[in-house]
Protein backbone atom coordinates (compact mmCIF):
# COMPACT_ATOMS: atom_id res chain seq x y z
CA UNK A 1 0.00 0.00 0.00
CA UNK A 2 2.77 2.37 0.98
CA UNK A 3 4.54 1.50 -2.27
CA UNK A 4 1.11 2.34 -4.36
CA UNK A 5 1.00 5.82 -2.45
CA UNK A 6 4.32 6.51 -3.66
CA UNK A 7 3.34 5.82 -7.18
CA UNK A 8 0.25 7.60 -7.32
CA UNK A 9 2.15 10.32 -5.91
CA UNK A 10 4.97 10.18 -8.43
CA UNK A 11 2.43 9.61 -11.36
CA UNK A 12 -0.48 12.32 -10.50
CA UNK A 13 1.50 15.03 -8.35
CA UNK A 14 -1.24 17.80 -8.41
CA UNK A 15 -3.14 14.97 -6.47
CA UNK A 16 -0.72 15.23 -3.56
CA UNK A 17 -0.78 18.85 -2.56
CA UNK A 18 -3.41 20.26 -0.58
CA UNK A 19 -3.90 24.34 -1.10
CA UNK A 20 -2.46 26.19 1.44
CA UNK A 21 -4.66 27.27 4.28
CA UNK A 22 -4.60 30.15 6.92
CA UNK A 23 -6.75 30.79 9.95
CA UNK A 24 -9.52 27.84 8.34
CA UNK A 25 -10.24 29.54 4.86
CA UNK A 26 -7.58 28.60 1.64
CA UNK A 27 -6.38 31.00 -0.75
CA UNK A 28 -9.35 30.57 -3.53
CA UNK A 29 -11.73 31.24 -0.81
CA UNK A 30 -9.92 34.63 0.12
CA UNK A 31 -9.96 35.23 -3.15
CA UNK A 32 -13.53 34.77 -4.54
CA UNK A 33 -14.37 36.12 -0.86
CA UNK A 34 -12.30 39.61 -1.97
CA UNK A 35 -14.12 39.45 -5.20
CA UNK A 36 -17.31 39.69 -4.24
CA UNK A 37 -16.34 42.33 -1.52
CA UNK A 38 -14.98 44.27 -4.12
CA UNK A 39 -18.32 44.21 -6.44
CA UNK A 40 -18.02 40.95 -8.12
CA UNK A 41 -18.54 40.98 -11.42
CA UNK A 42 -20.25 44.47 -11.67
CA UNK A 43 -17.21 46.20 -10.41
CA UNK A 44 -14.92 49.13 -12.05
CA UNK A 45 -11.62 46.96 -10.68
CA UNK A 46 -12.22 43.61 -10.67
CA UNK A 47 -10.68 42.38 -7.14
CA UNK A 48 -10.13 46.15 -6.60
CA UNK A 49 -7.06 45.46 -8.43
CA UNK A 50 -6.47 49.37 -8.75
CA UNK A 51 -1.85 49.24 -8.17
CA UNK A 52 -1.12 47.44 -11.01
CA UNK A 53 -2.48 46.88 -14.74
CA UNK A 54 -4.58 43.64 -15.35
CA UNK A 55 -5.79 43.46 -18.52
CA UNK A 56 -8.37 40.87 -17.89
CA UNK A 57 -10.97 38.70 -15.02
CA UNK A 58 -8.19 36.40 -15.34
CA UNK A 59 -5.25 38.56 -14.88
CA UNK A 60 -6.80 40.61 -12.01
CA UNK A 61 -7.49 37.19 -10.02
CA UNK A 62 -3.87 36.11 -10.40
CA UNK A 63 -2.82 39.55 -8.74
CA UNK A 64 -5.74 39.16 -6.18
CA UNK A 65 -4.12 35.47 -5.91
CA UNK A 66 -0.45 36.46 -5.27
CA UNK A 67 -0.93 39.24 -3.01
CA UNK A 68 -2.87 36.72 -0.68
CA UNK A 69 -0.34 33.95 -1.02
CA UNK A 70 2.65 36.17 -0.73
CA UNK A 71 0.65 37.66 2.20
CA UNK A 72 0.47 34.47 4.37
CA UNK A 73 4.16 34.32 4.40
CA UNK A 74 4.60 38.02 5.79
CA UNK A 75 2.06 37.71 8.20
CA UNK A 76 3.91 34.22 9.30
CA UNK A 77 7.17 35.98 8.98
CA UNK A 78 6.56 39.38 11.05
CA UNK A 79 2.38 40.30 10.62
CA UNK A 80 1.36 38.13 13.23
CA UNK A 81 3.20 39.87 15.81
CA UNK A 82 1.01 43.40 14.64
CA UNK A 83 -2.24 41.82 13.87
CA UNK A 84 -4.69 39.30 15.75
CA UNK A 85 -5.58 37.71 12.46
CA UNK A 86 -4.78 37.06 8.86
CA UNK A 87 -7.25 39.05 7.84
CA UNK A 88 -6.62 41.56 9.57
CA UNK A 89 -3.20 41.74 8.00
CA UNK A 90 -4.32 40.96 5.01
CA UNK A 91 -6.96 44.17 5.19
CA UNK A 92 -3.76 46.42 6.44
CA UNK A 93 -2.71 46.30 2.85
CA UNK A 94 -4.80 45.39 0.66
CA UNK A 95 -7.36 47.93 1.67
CA UNK A 96 -5.66 50.58 4.63
CA UNK A 97 -7.90 52.58 6.00
CA UNK A 98 -4.92 55.10 6.63
CA UNK A 99 -3.66 57.18 4.14
CA UNK A 100 -5.43 55.70 1.48
CA UNK A 101 -5.69 58.50 -1.38
CA UNK A 102 -8.29 56.58 -3.61
CA UNK A 103 -10.89 56.19 -0.17
CA UNK A 104 -12.60 59.87 0.30
CA UNK A 105 -15.40 58.44 1.59
CA UNK A 106 -13.63 56.20 4.43
CA UNK A 107 -15.06 53.09 2.71
CA UNK A 108 -12.09 50.98 3.08
CA UNK A 109 -13.29 50.65 6.88
CA UNK A 110 -15.42 48.19 6.32
CA UNK A 111 -13.43 45.54 3.84
CA UNK A 112 -12.02 43.54 6.82
CA UNK A 113 -16.05 43.07 7.52
CA UNK A 114 -16.93 42.50 4.65
CA UNK A 115 -14.61 39.94 3.71
CA UNK A 116 -15.03 38.01 6.75
CA UNK A 117 -19.17 37.77 6.22
CA UNK A 118 -18.24 36.51 3.09
CA UNK A 119 -16.30 33.82 3.97
CA UNK A 120 -18.35 32.65 6.68
CA UNK A 121 -21.67 33.28 4.18
CA UNK A 122 -19.57 31.38 1.69
CA UNK A 123 -18.73 28.24 3.51
CA UNK A 124 -22.42 28.02 5.24
CA UNK A 125 -23.61 27.21 1.14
Amino acid sequence: AALLTVLLAIIFPSCSHAEESIDGYTITEYVQAIYQAEGGEKAQYPYGIRSVSCETIQGCERIARNTVKNNIRRYRDYGKNQHTSYIEFLGSRYCPTQGAANDPKGLNKNWIKNVKKILISNRNK
